[in-house]
């Protein structure tokens, strides 16, 4: 029952797509409800990871070793106890939101709308490894226009350049186009942007099948809303002569690709140790970049000694 229970849904590809109003269609199922964008478990699967090598480092002599406690039951235990913690606290968010559910809806899964787990699923595949990915994939140039304006609605610039929009749109897609690559559809699910207006039944119900829950109609009630939540004017035009072209050509060349070629069915054991090597290498990274630090500060105040010394 347990391993029914934890299998979280994440909506991942680049920001102003719709993850947003997906997470929230899929928050309306009797068996699902929606968390706000947490932001913070990609980093605490790297963290995770690096206190797993402390707790190996110097073999039995060390707990974990000693103890025979794999990475994968070390992971899965952190990962356990989040979605725990989420659905055990999931009438104190409904309070907060002034949320009233019948009783005769479990709501024992969650989903998660964080565009910024795009770069992390590999990590949150080691929390929670029967977790599945929903990819929600919009043409890049509405996209662009969306972050541009992002301002308007939140305050603050999400890009400071239609370039960089551009550039943050293709990390997003390439690292789920990855995904989709290493781990094959049964885990991650592409999802048009324009099936999910022209069709959103079709595209509802077929999503729904992905993650293994029955159909239910009031997934589609967000969708009468607006999408766009940036306000985009009308007459607004993203064409900066300062942007590259090649970066604009690129994005919208792997857009009108994606659009004609569908994900793997299988995934790809190749890919997925691509991934998991880039994995190790940000945890390396992570886990030596506060000694390196320290080290280049003790370097600088020897110097600094030596020249005073030297000048007194």
């Amino acid at each position: 029952m347990q391993n029914r229970i934890n299998r979280p849904i994440f909506v991942v590809g680049s920001p102003r797509s719709g993850t947003s109003i997906l997470t929230w269609c899929l928050g309306q199922h009797p068996n699902i409800f929606p968390v706000p964008e947490s932001n913070w478990m990609g980093e605490f699967a790297s963290n995770v990871a690096i206190s797993y090598r402390v707790g190996t480092a110097r073999g039995d002599r060390t707990i974990l070793s000693a103890m025979d406690i794999s990475t994968e039951e070390f992971f899965a235990n952190f990962g356990r106890s989040i979605n725990d913690l989420i659905v055990g606290h999931r009438p104190d968010l409904e309070r907060r939101r002034k949320m009233t559910r019948p009783p005769t809806e479990p709501k024992l899964r969650w989903v998660d709308g964080t565009p910024e787990y795009s770069l992390h699923i590999c990590g949150l595949r080691k929390l929670f490894p029967e977790a599945v990915f929903v990819h929600l994939l919009r043409d890049v140039r509405p996209v662009v226009r969306s972050m541009l304006n992002f301002h308007r609605v939140a305050g603050t610039h999400l890009v400071p350049s239609e370039e960089q929009a551009y550039k943050y749109w293709l990390r997003m897609v390439k690292a789920c186009v990855r995904a989709e690559q290493a781990y094959g559809s049964r885990v991650v699910h592409r999802l048009l942007y324009t099936a999910l207006i022209d069709d959103p039944k079709s595209a509802i119900r077929s999503l729904l099948d992905f993650i293994g829950e029955p159909y239910c109609a009031r997934c589609l009630e967000p969708l009468s809303q607006r999408i766009n939540s940036s306000n985009v004017p009308p007459d607004f035009v993203a064409e900066d002569p300062a942007t590259d072209p090649h970066v604009v050509w690129e994005a919208t060349n792997l857009y009108g690709r994606l659009q004609e070629t569908p994900p793997p069915a299988k995934g790809s054991s190749v890919v997925a140790d691509e991934m998991e090597a880039a994995f190790r290498k940000r945890v390396e990274y992570m886990a030596t970049v506060d000694s390196e630090y320290q080290r280049a500060k003790r370097m600088i105040a020897t110097l600094q000694k030596e020249n005073a010394e030297r000048t007194a």
